[in-house]
């Protein structure tokens, strides 16, 4: 049996509706800034429960505009996870601030005690990262935000609709950034991003550097960015969002059912999976003993796992300036020895995620 990686042809089949609409729109010429994505915007932000959301052309930009509001310059500090993918890092670095990282814990999330001592003159804003659908302990660090007036920005790129006593990622802090990648639980045809914010000033500005700072056609009121999120993507958006609650509470279920299983396993570790939270799963991780040779097992037997990441983010040579060594985020360097994704979507089949199950036992028994 194969059990694919990306649903991505599932999740489309049935979309005869949704070319009847992008059919219209391409006849309407409304492609820059139209109304479906304001319409899309509006959605968004009452999915979130936000006043505001913002379309941007990437989870990327989501972030980096948010700094850019918050007026982060060249030389400023940016608290951010050890553990996190490329993108964090990359928004940061773009406008010239040093990523200041801060090791996570079991949940992929970071350490919230470890924040404070990282904590310097030049620290200008945090950014939290709630990595494959876990999210920060965000009440503690609404409090160091609060003690330290550091704003934050969430990058709650993998984490539509999770939540902490229902309150969702991307509502606790000064902007939430979202990313719509096509891999992501609510997605686009190609990359895209949303930033949610209940700040009126941080919405007109942000409207203002996704656009180069045009107020109308022919004035300038401040340099900014092509970043738009196109129209047409809004549309397959506008499609999608209805089902997001739907998309989440089936990747539960999935993971759900995972987790009973997996727990027979003794080779197997399970997450801790807090009670006053809600995961969505963008990435279904567990830790898993001789992870390699398991790894390099289900790919034989068909099943696409992967490994969310191998080489972490501080030790890639892009950034050796910053003159970290192995050791310096230790509970990310372990996490890299034993971390294993398997597919979690909403479109995986209980045969398929038997199978699953079945290739991990069946490779454990053979390596006694």
């Amino acid at each position: 049996m194969k059990v694919r990686y990306s649903y991505l042809k599932q999740q489309f089949a049935n979309s005869s509706d949704l070319w009847i609409k992008l059919k219209k729109f391409v006849a309407s010429g409304d492609f820059t800034l139209g109304k479906e994505l304001e319409k899309f915007e509006k959605n968004f932000a009452r999915l979130i429960g936000t006043k505001y959301a913002v379309g941007v052309n990437s989870g990327t930009d989501a972030i980096k505009l948010s700094l850019k509001v918050l007026n982060v310059k060249p030389g400023d500090e940016v608290i951010t996870a050890a553990n996190t993918f490329v993108a964090t890092v990359g928004a940061i670095t773009e406008i010239g601030a040093k990523p200041v990282f801060v090791d996570c814990d079991d949940t992929f999330c970071m350490n919230t005690k470890l924040i404070e001592k990282k904590i310097t003159s030049k620290t200008k804003a945090i950014v939290p990262v709630h990595f494959t659908g876990y999210m920060v302990q965000m009440k503690k660090l609404v409090k160091i935000s609060k003690k330290y007036n550091l704003p934050i920005v969430e990058d709650a790129c993998q984490s539509i609709l999770a939540n902490i006593d229902n309150k969702n990622a991307g509502t606790w802090g000064a902007f939430g950034a979202f990313s719509l990648h096509p891999l992501k639980n609510i997605n686009v045809w190609s990359d895209g991003g949303i930033i949610t914010t209940n700040n009126f000033e941080y919405f007109h500005k942000l409207k203002l550097l996704r656009n180069h700072g045009l107020i109308d056609r022919d004035t300038v009121k401040i340099c900014g960015y092509n970043s738009r999120l196109d129209t047409f993507q809004a549309v397959v958006g506008n499609w999608l969002l209805p089902k997001a609650k739907q998309i989440a509470q089936k990747r539960i279920k999935n993971a759900k059912y995972f987790d009973n299983e997996f727990s027979k396993i003794s080779q197997i570790t399970i997450p801790p999976r807090s009670k006053n939270s809600k995961i969505v799963y963008h990435l279904y991780i567990i830790f898993a003993e001789k992870r390699d040779k398991l790894l390099d097992y289900c790919l034989k037997k068909g099943i696409e796992a992967k490994v969310h990441y191998p080489k972490p983010m501080y030790l890639q040579e892009s950034l050796k300036y910053l003159k970290h060594k192995k050791g310096d985020f230790p509970v990310t360097d372990e996490h890299t020895k034993k971390i294993i994704t398997f597919p979690c979507d909403q479109h995986l089949k209980i045969s398929e995620m038997k199978y699953i199950i079945k290739c991990v036992r069946e490779f454990y028994k053979k390596i006694k």
